[in-house]
């Protein structure tokens, strides 16, 4: 009986040591593992908080009274621009309803509303088309601009005259294949922050004859008188 009372009491006594280094082990790796992940700031997706979706994708939402809106240029030849205004997509390849030359978005400056969308080439379409589009623009009317492959081989003084009236301070220097992003309004009283543009230059291009694209984003203020 003492023999094996000794050999249970062994038995034990090694299955209690077995359990305690397992489990010594266990929390070790665990406090490691976790140690780890919030040195890493890797969190649990399911806990971890969404970030915030501001509009068009923006880096920031917009106060009240402001319109969000994004603008994307053309890239190269390959690539169409994209209008987003409110949050809504108004032009894009998406859309089916882009094209080589300007894109331009009419948009209502109070409601927000899309009024019109044309796109017109500047390589080998009519310029008056532009022209006639650019004179019946109401005032109060939001105006959207992205160039894609070519935004100036046509372009006259009298169709620079008119964006320069909406607020644009690059028209008059822009020429064959320059990219360009531009939001102004029929009635604005100043130059328009919002204007991007870069030269089409052979040292400098990021793509084969064609400068890199470029993009604006912000918050178009509503009309509210």
């Amino acid at each position: 009986m003492r023999v094996t009372g000794v050999i249970r009491y062994v038995a034990l006594f090694i299955m209690l040591l077995g359990t305690w280094f397992i489990v010594q082990t266990y929390f070790d790796y665990r406090w490691k593992t976790i140690s780890l992940r919030s040195w890493l700031g890797v969190t649990d997706k399911s806990r971890s908080e969404q970030l915030p979706r501001h509009k068009c994708g923006n880096q920031k939402s917009c106060p009240h009274n402001h319109f969000a809106f994004k603008i994307i240029s053309g890239a190269a030849n390959v690539v169409g621009p994209s209008i987003c205004f409110n949050d809504v997509v108004l032009m894009s390849n998406v859309k089916n309803n882009v094209g080589r030359g300007l894109n331009i978005a009419l948009v209502n400056g109070t409601s927000g509303q899309l009024l019109k969308a044309d796109v017109f080439d500047m390589y080998s379409g009519d310029i008056n088309k532009l022209d006639t589009f650019l004179q019946e623009i109401k005032h109060g009317t939001i105006v959207l601009t992205a160039s894609y492959d070519d935004a100036a081989t046509k372009m006259n003084d009298k169709v620079r005259a008119h964006f320069m009236e909406l607020g644009s301070s690059h028209v008059s220097k822009l020429g064959f294949r320059d990219n360009w992003v531009f939001l102004g309004a029929k009635g604005l009283k100043n130059k328009s922050p919002f204007e991007e543009h870069i030269k089409n230059d052979k040292m400098t291009n990021k793509y084969d004859g064609w400068p890199e694209l470029l993009e604006i984003e912000g918050c178009a203020p509503r009309k509210m008188d």
